[in-house]
Parts: structure tokens; C-alpha cells; sequence
């Protein structure tokens, strides 16, 4: 087991593990123990009380952060030639067609979000493979197979991010940066918690949020209290 550093275990002392926290209380902790000398992402885990395996339970959608996620997203168009000045005026990094289905074929993951057309689909799915296991597939359910392309990206570029519950039932998203001030991760962190329990599925029974876990690149994780969401 490797040793813990001086900083890593002066962060871990300064985090109670037998206390559930406020958002508020453990945006402002995760400042204090968060010591890396770049900009840390910051991520909430959130338990669910569902079983991803039955389809009438899955949780899966798409939030706005109010305040972004500290992160540029690249984005890559793949639109008809007819959208292309669309997207670009909108921010997308990439724009074109089936020079990019190409790059993507021979194994060009470069991007964090896809954005693309109904029509385009059919072209995709042979593709799923590559894109699949990264994240990277568009879905008309997180709004990224759309006609209004323009719309897509600057959302994405805005701050609008797709979770999806894992096969364990947790929720990892990612809500802002280190260098946000804890009233911004306290804005992003309400946002998706309160985004969650509306997509609540009528089969999940019990307790839905089971446990709420703050943390930033490399820093102990916070214990939040269930009953904020």
C-alpha cells in the first residue's frame, strides 16, 4: 500500500468520516483539502437505491450547470454540409462529415462530445464500437442527434452535461473545478442532485438517494447528507 504523503494525510485529518455534511459545508472543506497543483476536477458520486440491469429502472439524462464544469468540452459536428457554418458559428472544434467518420474508423477519439443529425445516425453504428465503450455515441435522449445542431453545442460548450448510472447504481458527475468558489460547486451540486431525484423511476423502491460522496482529483471524499436531496 503506498504512503500517504504530509498533504494527503493533513487533508485526510481535516475530514470527519462519521459526518455527513451540508453541500455548503463540503464545498468550502473541499478547497481547503484539495492540494494539487493543477486545477482539480471536481465530482459528485450518488448512490442509487435502483438496479441498473432492469430497463424500467435505469437512470440516465442531461443537466445544465449554471455554472459550467471549468472544463472547454471539444466538440465535434458531424453535420451535412448545409449546418456546417451553423456549427462553427455555435463553437463546435470540429466540423464535417465523412472525413470524421473516417478518423473515428481508424481510431480518432479526440473529443469529449458528439454532436450530430437524425439523418446521420445510420452512419454511426458501425462506428458504435469505437465510440461506444468512451461515452461518445450521440443520443437523441441527451439531446446530441438534433436538427438544431447550433442549440446542441452551445449547450455543451455552456455547461450541459449526460450522467448515466452506472452498472453499481452510482452517478459520477462532474460539477466544476477547484478553483470554482464553493458557492459555484454549491449551485452545480443542487442543480444535478435536484435534476436526479426528478428522473426518480416509479419501479425504484425504498430509499432512492442512498449516498451523496464530494471529492476532487486525488482528495478524501466528503460524505454529504442525503435528506439536502
Amino acid at each position: 500500500m503506498a504512503r500517504l504523503t504530509k498533504k494527503q494525510k493533513e487533508a485526510r485529518a481535516k475530514v470527519d468520516k462519521n459526518k455527513l455534511y451540508s453541500i455548503e459545508e463540503a464545498s468550502a472543506l473541499l478547497k481547503e483539502i484539495t492540494y494539487t497543483k493543477f486545477d482539480a476536477s471536481v465530482d459528485l458520486a450518488v448512490r442509487l437505491g435502483v438496479d441498473p440491469r432492469k430497463a424500467n429502472q435505469m437512470v440516465r439524462g442531461v443537466v445544465s450547470l449554471p455554472h459550467g464544469t471549468g472544463k472547454d468540452m471539444k466538440v465535434l459536428a458531424l453535420v451535412t454540409p448545409d449546418k456546417e457554418d451553423e456549427a462553427k458559428a455555435a463553437g463546435a472544434d470540429y466540423v464535417g462529415l465523412d472525413e470524421y467518420l473516417q478518423k473515428i474508423k481508424e481510431g480518432w477519439t479526440d473529443v469529449d462530445v458528439i454532436v450530430t443529425m437524425p439523418s446521420i445516425m445510420g452512419k454511426l453504428g458501425p462506428l458504435g464500437r469505437v465510440l461506444g465503450p468512451r461515452g461518445l455515441m450521440p443520443n437523441p435522449k441527451t439531446g446530441t442527434v438534433t436538427m438544431d445542431v447550433a442549440k446542441a453545442v452551445s449547450e455543451v460548450k455552456a455547461g450541459k452535461i449526460d450522467f448515466k448510472v452506472d452498472k453499481t447504481g452510482i452517478v459520477h458527475a462532474p460539477i466544476g473545478k477547484a478553483s470554482f468558489s464553493a458557492d459555484k460547486l454549491v449551485g452545480n451540486a443542487n442543480e444535478l442532485l435536484t435534476t436526479l431525484i426528478k428522473l426518480k423511476p416509479t419501479a425504484a423502491k425504498g430509499t432512492y438517494v442512498k449516498s451523496i460522496y464530494m471529492s476532487s482529483t486525488m482528495s478524501p471524499s466528503i460524505a454529504i447528507d442525503t435528506k439536502i436531496g
